[in-house]
């Protein structure tokens, strides 16, 4: 009886956070262990070979394996802490550190003051925790104008989405996570979101900072991100919008880096000095039925280079989830992948999660 005691206690305290950087609350001396897990299966859609052999490949991966530990230090201190043990989310091939961090809660919600390694606080579906998204992947726009996804630096926080205002700002390295700081200049990021109406949230985002040439001798490049977001939720429907433009000032060659999924650096794109305009929008709609079958459709478009004029790539996704309980789901998508110049890559992805 003392161990069903003891963990329903520890689940208590796991229900009083939020699952969204940088809200935690709750009180007492608590501790929490969360994590969740989503196994995958994917099918790539790549056509034939000349000889009329199938190129589709197939496997099955993780998309994600967290565990983590959050919980409170009497007095005002409050501690987050993230591991990703699926090998498949790194460019090493191995576990890594996601979010370490440490809040001071001493001005209350309207300014936590948070230490360590976290999320960007850059737009709005970056900052959707990962269990709780709605396609499997983030838009591609989200991706690579909106990362490094995690990013050691101070946050400072206020509001949830309960106020009329919500606010974050914080002061980056800019490397990326679990790298050191390759230059002396951090990175300045910004988000704030408006609450006018219950269903309707609406809000920008801004990122500048500089970022290091091939050539050390050459002055630093500067980097400019900013974007804007909508979201109207009522009952069970769910409209987002977001659009986001990025700006690189290149004054000597550099390599420009490529993210990955978890805003990992996945490879680098080498660009001659110059200005480079870039952007993306993403517009996903969402309706859950009484069955908790929730059928998703999301338009994705990214523009990697607006002096290109075959750099468009646009993401149409299908999806549906089932939602099994409170903690598991099950969801498959299927994206159709429309390039300027036509290449058969669409994808089918099935995931099924599990939250703890």
């Amino acid at each position: 009886m003392k161990r069903l005691l003891i963990l329903a206690i520890v689940f208590s305290a796991i229900s009083t956070y939020s699952l969204a950087q940088g809200c935690m609350g709750g009180g007492g001396d608590l501790v929490g262990v969360h994590g969740f897990i989503q196994p995958q299966f994917n099918y790539s859609l790549n056509g034939n070979a000349a000889d009329g052999s199938s190129l589709d490949v197939n496997n099955f991966t993780f998309n994600r394996a967290r565990i983590g530990v959050l919980g409170e230090i009497p007095y005002d201190i409050e501690y987050y802490f993230f591991i990703e043990a699926s090998s498949f989310k790194s460019q090493a091939k191995i576990p890594h550190l996601l979010d370490a961090y440490v809040t001071y809660t001493r001005f209350g919600k309207w300014a936590k003051i948070s230490l360590g390694q976290f999320k960007s606080p850059f737009g709005l579906e970056q900052n959707t925790s990962c269990s709780g998204l709605y396609t499997v992947n983030r838009a591609e726009v989200t991706s690579q104008l909106a990362g490094p996804q995690r990013d050691l630096g101070v946050l400072i926080s206020g509001g949830n989405d309960e106020t009329l205002l919500k606010y974050s700002i914080g002061f980056m390295n800019g490397s990326g996570m679990n790298v050191e700081d390759d230059n002396n200049n951090k990175n300045i990021i910004g988000r704030l979101v408006v609450k006018p109406l219950e269903y309707l949230s609406v809000g920008g985002s801004f990122k500048y900072g500089k970022i290091n040439p091939t050539d050390l001798a050459q002055p630093l490049n500067e980097i400019l991100r900013y974007a804007g977001e909508l979201q109207f939720k009522h009952n069970d429907m769910l409209l987002q919008v977001e659009y986001i433009q990025g700006q690189d000032e290149l004054f000597s060659t550099s390599r420009i880096p490529i993210y990955g999924g978890c805003g990992g650096i996945v490879g680098f794109d080498t660009k001659q000095p110059g200005t480079y305009t870039k952007s993306g929008l993403m517009v996903m709609a969402a309706y859950l039925t009484p069955w908790k079958v929730e059928p998703v459709a999301k338009f994705d478009m990214w523009n990697s280079d607006h002096s290109v004029s075959n750099a468009t790539v646009n993401y149409l996704t299908f999806g549906i989830n089932y939602y099994v309980n409170d903690y598991s789901r099950l969801q498959i998508n299927y994206v159709n992948v429309q390039e300027s110049n036509p290449v058969s890559n669409d994808m089918i992805m099935v995931q099924l999660q599990a939250k703890f």
